[in-house]
């Protein structure tokens, strides 16, 4: 009997079971191992949540965090109104308002490039003499900035009504020279003009313009190859180049303007291209 009770009390008195302690030292390990796993992934969502906010930094990132809020508070704005997102016939109209007040508000604009005609009177013995009756600016869009008609200074034989297009009572009703004069030279300022035969409209203004900065169709090379050297008209160049009829009776200098202005965008990148390896030195270079 004695016997069989030894075998059955295999731990002896005093001594913890070992499969108990075993079980004990496990969970310990794994309650540390489930805390650390915890710690893991606060980490990585505060790892997320760092890379998240370092993604917007610098101003074209900030400026995608800003469309993104804007895009969920007008989804937001949305729901609440309970509207769908495609817009109505009265929203399409207002975004069209809004594209023609755009529109309206690009009209009109001074840009680099500035296309000038002038219309001329006869003045002196005969009439053979130039002076301005009419002065037009337009800009690189074909926009018309400037028309004005000039008040004459002196005595006019000859209107040439039947090219320039001017008419006695358009002078009388017209602007001060000197007036004209300032007003133009404010404009050109700084800018290149555009134009066929400048030096003719420029003397009449008796303006001066840097020589850099001027644009004459009448004298670009390759314009002059249609005429074999001499210099071209513009209603030629229109004809051949653009494909366009001007001057059909009188003349009119808006007109005038704008197609010289389109003559000059045809040709502007070779043109310029060929002024800055005249001048000593390629665009590249200077883009680089």
């Amino acid at each position: 009997m004695v016997e069989n009770n030894k075998k059955h009390n295999r731990n002896p008195i005093g001594k913890p079971n070992q499969t108990i302690v075993k079980r004990g030292v496990i969970d310990a390990n794994w309650q540390k191992l489930m805390h650390l796993t915890t710690l893991m992934d606060t980490k990585s969502e505060k790892e997320e949540d760092t890379d998240k906010k370092e993604s917007f930094k610098g101003t074209f990132r900030r400026n995608r965090k800003k469309k993104i809020i804007e895009q969920n508070n007008v989804a937001k704005n949305l729901k609440t109104l309970k509207l769908n997102n495609k817009l109505t016939e009265l929203d399409i109209d207002a975004v069209d308002n809004v594209k023609e007040e755009t529109r309206k508000d690009k009209k009109n604009k001074l840009t680099k490039f500035i296309a000038m005609d002038c219309e001329m009177v006869g003045i002196g013995y005969n009439g053979d003499d130039h002076m301005i009756a009419r002065v037009s600016l337009v800009n690189k869009f074909g926009d018309c900035i400037y028309d004005k008609f000039v008040k004459p200074r002196e005595e006019v034989v000859d209107y040439r009504t039947s090219i320039s297009g001017v008419r006695k009572e358009d002078l009388l009703n017209g602007e001060d020279f000197i007036i004209v004069q300032k007003e133009v030279s404010e404009i050109l300022k700084g800018r290149i003009v555009v134009g066929h035969s400048l030096k003719t409209d420029l003397s009449v203004l008796f303006l001066s313009h840097p020589k850099k900065c001027i644009r004459d169709t009448s004298k670009y090379k390759p314009f002059r190859k249609i005429t074999k050297g001499s210099t071209p008209s513009l209603k030629r160049l229109a004809k051949e180049i653009l494909g366009i009829d001007i001057q059909h009776g009188e003349h009119s200098s808006v007109e005038d303007a704008r197609a010289t202005m389109q003559l000059y965008c045809t040709v502007g990148k070779t043109w310029e291209q060929a002024l800055s390896e005249k001048r000593g030195y390629s665009r590249k270079f200077v883009e680089t």
